[in-house]
């Protein structure tokens, strides 16, 4: 029989608690975590206990000794890596997610999650202007929403050279080329590695990272060609090319028209990562960053970052819906499936069993509509350029990138001066940003990335990084 509610009462109750006061915290708390991994594993490690402890005590002691050791990664003030903040409706839906319980991979089995998942992704397609019949999947995140596309991108390139890689492997099976921006995230090498396609082809980036057409064109000439004589007179695998929307360091996006004019005059199966600078899309200001990515053929996002849902959650799209369905579906016996309907919803992602991740994107659309979801982004790219033109004003401060997005890139001389800034900033735990290393120099990177960045953390993340640097000279 069912339990009804009371075994949850206390536990839910401790949690809407404690996360309120987590939240109440946010504006004032250093940003930085207090304890250390090292500091916490007593805490919660040790023998297994023999007894256990009510529901509501459980969360009590998890909520109060995790604490010291919680970054601050939904304040305003945090600036490192691309990580967001979460808006409420996407919250509290991720909530009911939890509590609903649904196992989410066929719609005859969840069709009220499966339906709102397909809506989030018809809303996603139509926002940002990509084709309305490509099929979209709900993962983990940008890693796997490569990993999806990219499946989708082997599967269909080696069944136009004449191999099906579901019956026969990759032992055997033409070489695959694909072919990246020098300046591409690691997400891309890791899908390729998962994926047994080893290293890419790296094509020469300009000095703010974006991919250059015309190294593209001779890099895929000499891909063909290679290709063509290692089949032997069989037909060749096409390549796959991998775009950029949003680079790590400058915010920049490859210049998707030209290249994509290039990579299909090759022949080529186009990906675009786009885990942060995709919903540039959703902003008619921004049109010159984004013009010509409706024509690839895959696109991967987080929703996690940029519109600011909870962790997890990754977007794939694909034009190509039989591709992406032969490389991720399977037809167990067991499944009763709408006949003539939509995809499953297990069809278009690599899990089976998973929680509806959709719904939090389908909840911050809803809030948000066409109108806030641009206004959210236009806000990321206000506060970079403010933080920009405030951090350039000071002496000593020199910013590498142009600010066209939502990245940051800041040196300080030396390497080592750089160095012990980004050290100090941390250590002071006003703000958070993150260092990094591009083109070959130290850097200290500043991702704006949540909705609720305003005028308050701007100033204060000008002050901290004017103190540390003052505090390294001194």
């Amino acid at each position: 029989m069912s339990t009804g509610d009371e075994p949850f009462r206390d536990a839910l109750d401790a949690a809407a608690r404690h996360a309120r006061e987590w939240l109440e915290s946010q504006p004032t708390r250093r940003v930085g975590p207090r304890a250390t991994a090292g500091d916490l594993e007593a805490v919660f490690g040790g023998p297994m206990p023999e007894n256990g402890l009510p529901a509501g005590d459980v969360i009590d002691y998890l909520a109060a000794k995790a604490e010291p050791g919680l970054m601050a990664m939904p304040s305003g003030r945090f600036f490192g890596w691309v990580i967001g903040g979460t808006l409420p409706a996407a919250m509290a839906a991720d909530w009911l997610v939890s509590a609903w319980d649904q196992n989410s991979f066929l719609r005859a089995a969840t069709p009220a999650t499966a339906v709102i998942e397909a809506a989030a992704g018809h809303w996603f397609l139509d926002l940002l202007g990509l084709p309305e019949t490509a099929d979209v999947g709900f993962v983990t995140g940008a890693t796997m929403a490569n990993f999806a596309g990219l499946s989708a991108a082997r599967w269909r390139v080696l069944e136009k050279a004449g191999w099906d890689v579901n019956a026969a492997g990759l032992a055997g099976a033409p070489a695959v080329s694909c072919l990246v921006g020098q300046e591409r995230h690691d997400s891309i090498d890791l899908a390729l590695r998962y994926l047994g396609m080893g290293h890419p082809v790296a094509v020469p980036s300009d000095r703010q990272g974006r991919i250059d057409p015309a190294e593209l064109d001779c890099a895929l000439d000499r891909a063909l060609v290679k290709a063509s004589g290692d089949a032997g007179g069989a037909a060749p695998a096409p390549p796959i090319v991998c775009l950029q929307a949003g680079n790590v360091h400058s915010g920049a996006f490859d210049p998707f028209l030209e290249a994509i004019t290039v990579a299909k005059a090759h022949g080529a199966w186009v990906h675009v990562d786009g885990a942060f600078g995709l919903w540039a899309a959703a902003v008619p200001e921004l049109a010159a960053l984004t013009a010509g990515l409706h024509l690839a053929d895959s696109w991967a996002t987080d929703a996690h970052k940029t519109l600011n849902v909870p962790y997890d959650c990754g977007i794939v799209a694909v034009r190509d819906t039989e591709a992406l369905e032969a490389a991720l579906s399977v037809n167990p016996s067991y499944m009763i499936r709408d006949a003539g309907a939509s995809p499953d919803p297990f069809q278009t992602v690599p899990e089976l069993s998973r929680r509806a991740r959709g719904v939090p994107v389908w909840a911050a659309l809803k809030f948000l509509g066409r109108n806030g979801v641009a206004g959210q982004v236009r806000n990321l790219v206000s506060r970079a350029s403010q933080l920009a033109q405030q951090l350039s004003a000071l002496d000593g401060v020199e910013v590498l990138n142009d600010v066209a997005y939502t990245q940051v890139s800041l040196a300080f001389g030396d390497d080592a001066t750089t160095r012990a800034v980004t050290a100090r900033i941390i250590a002071d735990g006003l703000v958070w940003m993150s260092g990094s290393r591009w083109r070959g120099r130290d850097v200290l990177r500043i991702s704006v990335s949540n909705w609720t960045t305003d005028d308050a953390d701007v100033e204060s993340a000008v002050e901290a990084v004017r103190k540390a640097l003052a505090a390294v000279r001194g």
